[in-house]
């Protein structure tokens, strides 16, 4: 996100260690991995959503929590 500074508390050593572990796995371990970690944070969204919404509401909401702006209305 540009014009967004990283806060991090661990050090460069071990960033370099993780950065080096997960680039030693294929690509399609990778995306796995990632679509792994997207599945779970759209999981932990729902989750935390009001009960009662109706499934575009939803789909709405978690638009916004996910990427940070409205959804486009067709």
């Amino acid at each position: 996100m540009e014009g967004m500074q990283t806060m991090t508390d661990t050090s460069p050593e071990i960033a370099e260690m993780v950065r080096v572990r997960l680039m030693a796995l294929s690509g399609a371990e990778r995306f796995r991995m990632g679509a792994q970690s997207f599945d779970a944070a759209r999981r932990m969204v729902l989750a935390s959503l009001p009960p009662g919404l109706t499934e575009t509401e939803r789909k709405r909401r978690l638009f916004h929590r996910l990427y940070g702006e409205e959804l486009p209305t067709p």
